[in-house]
């Protein structure tokens, strides 16, 4: 089977050329090609020798998505629904905010972590995407729809169960001759796997991490989300600890605040408690409509309260501002859908 290109290092990319009779500099203008130019196909790196090009062809692929559809919201948030070589889809999504724009970045078609307010966990698990597939979904996407300095990889599925792919992604990313994306503008959300937490803590990057909490007590966070009734918040906080201590960077607890499941004034002082303990940044995000609207109702307006009480304990907390709803882009409504759809 072919090797894409569109997932190899440089330093990978020289070795597979030593016997290549290739120039010297050849491994950077193909990583440049691809992450730069997003080259589709060799044979439009006119910068290289016909004959090198042919080779490559002959032992590489180059991993692509195709846009199925393009929606914009109100707000100007951008949904896109990519198509993969297999006929799958998934979505990625750009949200500005003045001068800030971010991709909401997808790592697996489907979920299997079955979080209960969450559309994508709906649709089950098809696969891990490759390293490729993560890179190209993209550096194809910002070549269309232009440059997103800022990374989350929140979008559908869970990071850590794609863990070699999506770290490997993000390195060739980051590298200066390719898309050159900062570590520190990107992002990586997991729903709490203790030892992906860890081995996170362990990576020379300056890559944040988020945890998708959601709860306070491990009743009401495995009712939200069965991953905690095997890995339970004592185990899941403790990693996260661990993670900054080793990392000396804090880290961000994501709170979607569900009416009547996981917003009383207990749920406040227990949230508190932990992100004092823990010494993490608060995110907070009022349920969406349409993301498992069957289930349950759409946030309430608490998030400003919670964020005053947050503030005043000493906590830094912001509020995650619905965007992109009209078009099932916003947290939690991933779920491979057109609008009227």
């Amino acid at each position: 089977m072919k090797r894409d290109m569109r997932e190899i290092f440089l330093p990978e990319i020289r070795t597979a050329l030593e016997n290549l009779d290739a120039r010297p500099f050849a491994p950077v203008q193909i990583f440049r090609s691809l992450h730069r130019r997003c080259a589709h196909d060799f044979a439009t790196m006119s910068d290289l020798p016909g004959a090198l090009r042919k080779k490559l062809a002959a032992d590489f692929t180059i991993a692509t998505v195709t846009l199925a559809s393009r929606q914009r919201s109100k707000d100007g948030t951008v949904k896109l629904l990519l198509k993969l070589h297999d006929g799958l889809k998934i979505e990625t999504v750009f949200l500005t905010e003045g001068r800030r724009r971010t991709q909401c970045v997808s790592t697996q078609v489907g979920c299997a972590l079955g979080c209960t307010f969450c559309a994508t966990a709906a649709l089950g698990f098809e696969r891990n995407l490759t390293a490729g597939e993560i890179v190209a979904q993209v550096e194809d996407s910002q070549s269309r729809e232009g440059r997103a300095a800022n990374l989350v990889f929140m979008g559908m599925g869970e990071p850590f169960l794609n863990y070699e792919n999506v770290l490997r992604a993000i390195r060739i990313l980051n590298h200066k001759d390719g898309a050159n994306i900062g570590a520190r503008r990107m992002t990586v959300s997991t729903a709490g796997l203790p030892e992906g937490i860890r081995r996170f803590a362990r990576e020379k990057l300056q890559v944040r991490l988020a945890l998708s909490l959601n709860a306070t007590t491990d009743k009401q966070r495995s009712r939200l989300m069965p991953v905690n009734r095997k890995h339970p918040l004592a185990e899941v906080l403790d990693a996260l600890r661990h993670y900054v201590d080793t990392t000396g960077r804090r880290a961000t607890i994501e709170y979607v605040l569900i009416p009547g499941e996981n917003d009383s004034d207990g749920d406040l002082r227990r949230l508190t408690k932990i992100a004092r303990s823990v010494k993490v940044n608060v995110n907070l995000i009022e349920m969406n409509p349409g993301a498992r609207k069957a289930v349950y109702p759409v946030g309430g307006g608490q998030a400003p309260r919670w964020k005053r009480a947050l503030l005043e304990a000493g906590v830094e907390a912001v509020i995650r501002f619905r965007r992109g709803t009209d078009i099932h882009a916003g947290c939690g409504q991933l779920a491979l859908r057109v609008k009227n759809g």
